[in-house]
Formats: structure tokens, sequence, C-alpha cells
């Protein structure tokens, strides 16, 4: 297990506008992700993903248990101003709808808002702005209008905004919700480069399943409680438990279950179409 980043004990909610005998959304969930992580969370609409990640961006208070960020309880009362802001920094957000992030009339005055906002020097904002649009591959549209660009793009450029504050952990809640296949494949080529080259943790809240399947590990809620917590290999074996809570596979993990339901041997995990391609040759080599 890697340095842990962010550690929850026992965490619970319950939104003040539920009645007394609705069921909290998180129940008790105790969970750990390691420094530099990339961690999928996978759950039906109701399983309280989204809610885990306001909790974590302290958007949200929990109603019971406790959250830690690098070893500080962010729960604790007695936290000064100046010690959450601090942690705030250190955990960047990004949501569903780009057009509720984007707040400037041009990209690269839009990546600028948030290092101006924490007062950082005008020369440095202007070399995080470029490097962080060189990140995204979006230097080219930094003095393009916001509204103008594709879905991807818009996407791409909030995750620069978030990227220029230097963080050390973005959260991605349904980020790729309302884009296209190609905008979603833009904006997740860049969550990856972020993570294995960076080192930036990365909890994706996400119900695409060719999407969890790139991260190192995924967690599955459902009922608000911890149902799978694994590699994604491990998770997708699971077919008959995810799909017994409204989740599905890949397509390709899906059709590997199939044929070896046919009587097809086929030996190993496949998150992937390559690894389902490679399982099948093998198989038909075998038989040659």
């Amino acid at each position: 297990m890697k340095e842990p980043f962010v550690e929850t004990r026992e965490l619970s909610y319950r939104y003040e506008s539920a009645d007394a005998a609705e069921p909290r959304v998180l129940r008790d969930l105790s969970v750990t992700i390691g420094k530099g992580e990339f961690v999928a969370v996978l759950g039906h609409n109701g399983s309280g993903k989204s809610t885990f990640a306001k909790l974590l961006n302290m958007i949200l208070t929990p109603t019971g248990g406790k959250v830690f960020v690098m070893g500080k309880d962010i729960t604790d009362e007695n936290m000064t101003d100046e010690e959450v802001l601090a942690l705030r920094k250190r955990m960047g957000m990004v949501f569903q709808n780009p057009d509720n992030q984007l707040v400037a009339t041009i990209v690269e005055d839009d990546v600028a808002f948030g290092p101006e906002n924490l007062g950082v020097p005008s020369k440095e904002i202007r070399r995080r702005v470029d490097e962080a649009l060189s990140e995204l591959g979006m230097s080219d549209y930094a003095t393009h209008e916001p509204h103008r660009l594709s879905g991807g793009q818009k996407q791409r450029v909030a995750i620069a905004g978030i990227l220029a504050m230097l963080p050390d952990c973005i959260i991605f809640d349904e980020s790729t919700a309302m884009l296209d296949p190609v905008g979603r494949k833009e904006v997740m080529d860049a969550v990856v480069r972020l993570n294995r080259e960076k080192g930036i943790t990365v909890i994706m809240i996400t119900h695409y399943m060719e999407e969890a399947a790139l991260a190192d590990r995924i967690i599955v809620l459902n009922d608000g409680r911890v149902l799978l917590d694994g590699s994604p290999e491990a998770v997708f074996e699971e077919e008959a438990l995810l799909r017994s809570c409204g989740l599905a596979v890949p397509q390709c993990t899906e059709l590997v279950h199939r044929l070896r339901e046919a009587g097809i041997p086929l030996d190993g995990a496949c998150v992937f179409p390559e690894q389902c391609a490679e399982l099948i040759m093998k198989s038909l080599n075998k038989e040659r």
C-alpha cells in the first residue's frame, strides 16, 4: 500500500432534507487511498459515490466518522481557517458540466482564475497557465472563447484550471458524463497522463466501465457501503455481483465470460479489447 493520502473511518452522511427514517447515504465507510493512486469509484445512482467525493473535498461535512487528508483530520472542529485552506489547496475537483466551472471569457484567463484567488504572483501565474494548458494539449486555444470549444475541450480547460493550482489530488465527479465518445477519450487520456507522469492522485467517480478499467483500483459502492475493492481485473471477475446491484462490466470482459459459459477455455483476466483478443488467439492456437 502506498503512503495514505486520503483515509475515511466509519464515514456516514445523511442529507438534512431526508426523512429521519431514511437510510444514510453513506454508512460507516472506511477506505484508504494512497498517494499517487488512480482509484475509480463505481456505483448505481444513489449509491453515495458523489456524496463521497464531496465529503473528501470538504464541500459537505460528514454526519459521522472521520476524514483524514495527508494524516490530518479535516473533520476536526478545532482546525483553523488557515489549516482548512491549506488542505483545500491540496484537493481539486472537476464536475460533470464544464460550463458550470468556466468563469472567464478567454481560456487563459479561466485557467488563471484559481491561482489568482490563491494570491500567486503574476509571473508564477503566467508560468502555471502556460504549463497547465500545455499538459492538457490546449496551448493553441489560450486566447479562444471557452463557449466556442467542444465539450471535451471545455472539460480539459476546466482540468487545466485545477492543475494550475498545483493540487496533489484531483477528484473527477462524473466529469465525462456529458461528453461524446471523442470528448471522453480526450479527457481520459489527459487524466491518465496526469496520474502516470505527474504522480497526481486521481479519484474518479464514473459509471463508464471502460474508464474504470484504466484505474489502478476500483471501489464499488452499494447502498452507502463498500461492496468490492480491488484491481479492475479482480472486480470485473465478479460479474454476477455487479449485475445484482445494477452495474455492468466492460464489453470485452462480458464477451470472455459468455465464451467461458459456452465451454470455450479462456485463461486470464480481461478488461481491455487487446487482452480479449489475446485470450481468444491463445485458445485458438491450443486447439490447432
